[in-house]
């Protein structure tokens, strides 16, 4: 029999292979691990050269219409998740390639909106840092979210639990989204707020909708204009969400407060972006979706996915 190769892109903590048993696939596929981005694609496209499967960890690395026509041998993409952006379904469909999915556990991206606005607030890990460096003792006056608006663009499974947690801390929960209803706020305990009010309004704004054609760019200069000169922008959601450059703007000119930052216009966010500097931005490499829980659950989908197109009878099928 003829062992079929396959590529699990992006593992960039080296966990794939220690996470999920690839053993049941037997003697059927041979595995090869990439642990570091991709430089461009033609980088991928001369990586990959050869792979029928293909296990892809989110957009990490996009899989546009050229990547396909380069790739003549890819004849399964896995992709985490159950929807992936970055991937031309037409064209997967055009070149026979087989797209599917994966499950995810639990909402992990809710720890890692609260966490950025904790740090914003009360600096524990700026903290931390200068004692482990040797500094005597404190220097921060940290901020209380009790009693602060936190506004929540896109009332959705993560949205709404963003806000849960918000009000457990004594927070007052106003949200909007372009298809939201003032019923739909009342029903998850929330306040509706238009755009406008709640840019306006909100000490805390923390971004949870799906990148689409329709919100790329949802949140805009004159949104950020609109922030009180106290207020914080949390995005755990996708970069291009937010201008970037009015937001860097808006941070430089301390217009804001400051802003939490998950995920970025171009990732991994290049080592000279302005970002990396600004001490009134806390930035974490795209972490919202990286725990042990969902990892598992992730590679043993993806197995599952194998073991299933090599049988003839793909699970979790896309496009």
């Amino acid at each position: 029999m003829t062992r079929l190769r396959c590529a699990i892109l992006d593992d960039y903590q080296n966990v794939a292979l220690d996470l999920a048993d690839w053993g049941v696939l037997g003697d059927r596929i041979d595995i090869t691990v990439f642990d570091e981005p991709f430089t461009s694609e033609d980088h991928t496209a001369a990586a990959l050269q050869g792979f029928e499967i293909i296990c892809a960890m989110r957009e990490r690395t996009p899989f546009p219409k050229a990547l396909f026509d380069a790739l003549p041998a890819l004849k399964l993409l896995i992709t985490s998740g159950a929807r992936n952006a970055a991937i031309d379904l037409d064209a997967a469909k055009a070149h026979d390639v087989v797209v599917c999915g994966t499950a995810m556990v639990g909402n992990p991206t809710v720890g890692i909106a609260i966490g950025l606005m904790l740090e914003l607030t009360r600096k524990i890990g700026f903290e931390n840092a200068r004692m482990k460096a040797g500094a005597p003792w404190q220097v921060t006056v940290g901020e209380d979210v009790g009693g602060k608006t936190l506004g929540i663009i896109g009332l959705g499974k993560l949205g709404s639990q963003v806000a849960a947690v918000g009000r457990a801390l004594g927070m007052k929960t106003i949200a909007w989204s372009s298809n939201l209803t003032p019923e739909a706020c009342e029903n998850a305990g929330v306040t509706y707020a238009t755009k406008e009010e709640l840019f306006a309004n909100a000490d805390i704004i923390s971004i949870h909708v799906v990148l689409s054609d329709r919100s790329r760019g949802l949140v805009s200069r004159e949104d950020l204009a609109r922030m009180k000169p106290t207020a914080y922008l949390i995005n755990t959601a996708r970069g291009p969400i937010v201008d970037e450059a009015a937001l860097l703007e808006a941070l430089q000119q301390r217009k804001i407060a400051g802003a939490g930052l998950d995920t970025y216009s171009h990732e991994p966010l290049p080592l000279d972006s302005p970002l990396r500097k600004l001490d009134n931005v806390v930035i974490t490499p795209h972490l919202g979706y990286v725990t042990a829980e969902n990892y598992r659950r992730i590679f043993s989908d993806t197995i599952e996915g194998i073991e299933g197109w090599l049988k003839g009878e793909p699970v979790r099928r896309m496009g």
